[in-house]
């Protein structure tokens, strides 16, 4: 009989079973259901019970004359110095080109005994691999497995044309292992992009054929050709298209620029490819004649950020049946129900919430959010400005994966670097991606209609004049054939740009239509010394109605507006 002090027996050791499973959700692992055997565990206790996946399953003829070959040899031993070249070529194969292996072929030794390295081809995610160089632009075969993927994308690479080493990118992994400026990048495909371009395709088509029997219900944003502008545009409208019901309206974005004006717009043509958004099936506002819509009364308008249309189209003014992210004010339309206060720096910052609330799946996509992403960084100054709210870094937050490699500071430096990236822009593109005009209305004429005249315009640049006037052979030509194109009495190009020294200059050039308006406007501004002192810079071939000046002052470009404005009011014809 045992005591009460003595240990209890210790119960039978039962054998432990083990369970190793390999759920594999990720499709670039499910790749590999047809690829090589795995490498096998000599040292596996037999006591262990292994549930084994459909990888480990596959292929098992090859893994068993595997086996055989190694187990007559001690570990020590070399296999291949003992095995007969029948041996050889039944039992192994393993192929010069590393990414063709086949599991119905078997393995090869290689002449001189050495193997030599192999990957796999049986990826089960699409890969498109388009390599663009400069002796040949090439598209590899698309390659996928045999069994059905769960998600399927696209990856694109593309050889990096442009040199990023100029542009200050942040300290990233990314830069680290790959600098600043890697000779390829890669693109996925983007689910929601691709439901974008099927959308503007179908709106574009619609339009051509005049919309029979429904209204144009247009989106338009005011005449500033910006990137927060045309991403709130082209959006918005998407979004509408989404939520509304019914099929009486025709829901298009009407971007408020001209298709011509693109070309000067670096950073918008950039994020369009990058986003890959096809440009070619937007509509700008001079693809489209509004007024006929109006004329029958099939046309409602969508305004947004701002209470009134532009100048050009505020006869339209009827037919705007929404406001959206205007400012706080009493509106102009008195009519319009639907009116939503703008609380944010971006308009895309509601627009991004909207669809977060209706399908949050939507922003997953790589061009989808980077589209969004751009317009919120650059209307907030990267989130810095003093009007950015937390809405904005909450969304800018949510969307970062649309940022890319370099992160929410890199793409706004990416952005920034390409609104001043004026290589490979002519003289007149150059002069319209910042060109504001002003014009007068005239006396009517003997048939009572009224006579618009341009008269001053003005043109904001990046660099010094100097570099404007060397960027082509004809530079001089090309600005007075720009002032004929616009229909200018007076152009001004304003010049702002850091010295070597780091030091801020500005500078100015004026070209006047007559001697006689040069000579009016010298006068002016020596009334206005105070306001804006010059310094003639002597640059030969300008001519007499052509003369460059520097500012010894800093001075905004508002008030060199101002006193624009003031000089063609007080001119004369």
């Amino acid at each position: 009989m045992r005591s009460p002090t003595s240990p209890r027996p210790k119960a039978a050791a039962q054998p432990l079973k083990e369970t190793y499973s390999r759920a594999r959700k990720n499709p670039f692992f499910n790749g590999l259901i047809d690829g090589p055997p795995p490498a096998f565990d000599f040292n596996v206790s037999p006591s262990r019970n292994i549930a084994r996946s459909v990888s480990d399953i596959g292929h098992k003829q090859p893994q068993d004359t595997l086996l055989d070959v190694f187990e007559r040899f001690s570990p020590n031993e070399k296999p291949f110095d003992r095995i007969t070249p029948k041996e050889k070529s039944s039992s192994f194969s393993i192929k010069k080109n590393p990414f063709e292996f086949s599991p119905k072929k078997n393995f090869e030794w290689s002449e001189n005994g050495k193997a030599e390295s192999f990957e796999f081809t049986n990826v089960q995610t699409v890969f498109c691999s388009n390599l663009a160089t400069e002796e040949n632009d090439q598209q590899r075969e698309i390659v996928s497995s045999n069994t059905s993927p769960t998600v399927e994308k696209t990856f694109h690479v593309n050889r990096r044309k442009e040199n990023l080493s100029a542009v200050p990118l942040p300290q990233s992994a990314a830069s680290f292992y790959n600098g600043n400026s890697p000779q390829f990048e890669i693109s996925e495909s983007c689910p929601s992009i691709k439901r974008l371009n099927r959308y503007l395709k179908a709106t574009k088509d619609e339009v051509n054929t005049g919309v029979p029997g429904r209204f144009l219900h247009a989106v338009i944003a005011q005449d500033v050709p910006d990137v927060g502008s045309i991403a709130s545009t082209i959006m918005y409208a998407f979004y509408l298209n989404e939520t509304h019901k019914g099929d009486h309206l025709c829901t298009v974005p009407v971007i408020n620029m001209k298709r011509s004006d693109v070309s000067s717009q670096s950073e918008l043509k950039w994020l369009l490819a990058s986003c890959q958004i096809d440009h070619m099936s937007i509509i700008f506002v001079d693809e489209i004649d509004l007024s006929y819509y109006d004329l029958f009364g099939s046309l409602k308008l969508v305004l947004l950020n701002g209470y009134k249309l532009p100048t050009k189209q505020e006869a339209l003014k009827d037919a705007v049946v929404e406001i959206f992210n205007c400012g706080k004010g009493d509106s102009v339309y008195p009519w319009v129900d639907t009116v939503t206060v703008g609380e944010d720096s971006s308009c895309c910052t509601p627009i991004a919430e909207k669809f977060a609330l209706l399908s949050p799946e939507i922003l997953a996509g790589h061009g989808f959010s980077r589209f969004l992403l751009a317009a919120i960084l650059l209307d907030s100054a990267n989130l810095s400005s003093s009007n950015c709210s937390i809405k904005d870094k909450y969304m800018a937050a949510m969307l970062i994966h649309g940022a890319g490699r370099f992160g929410c500071n890199g793409l706004y430096q990416l952005l920034r670097y390409k609104m001043y990236d004026v290589t490979g822009l002519k003289v007149a593109d150059i002069l319209r991606k910042d060109f504001k005009k002003w014009t007068r209305v005239g006396n009517q004429d003997n048939t009572g209609s009224r006579s618009t005249v341009s008269h001053v315009g003005m043109s904001s640049i990046g660099t010094s004049i100097a570099e404007l006037l060397d960027h082509e052979d004809s530079s001089v030509c090309e600005i007075k054939y720009f002032q004929q194109v616009e229909k200018l009495r007076l152009l001004m190009i304003v010049s702002g740009y850091y010295d070597l020294k780091k030091n801020f200059k500005r500078e100015i050039l004026v070209s006047a239509q007559s001697l006689e308006l040069m000579r009016n406007l010298l006068s002016f501004f020596n009334s206005s010394a105070s306001q804006l002192p010059l310094k003639a810079i002597p640059k030969p071939g300008l001519g007499e109605q052509m003369q460059a000046f520097e500012i010894d002052k800093i001075i905004s470009r508002k008030t060199i507006e101002r006193l624009l404005e003031e000089f063609g009011g007080s001119s004369k014809g």
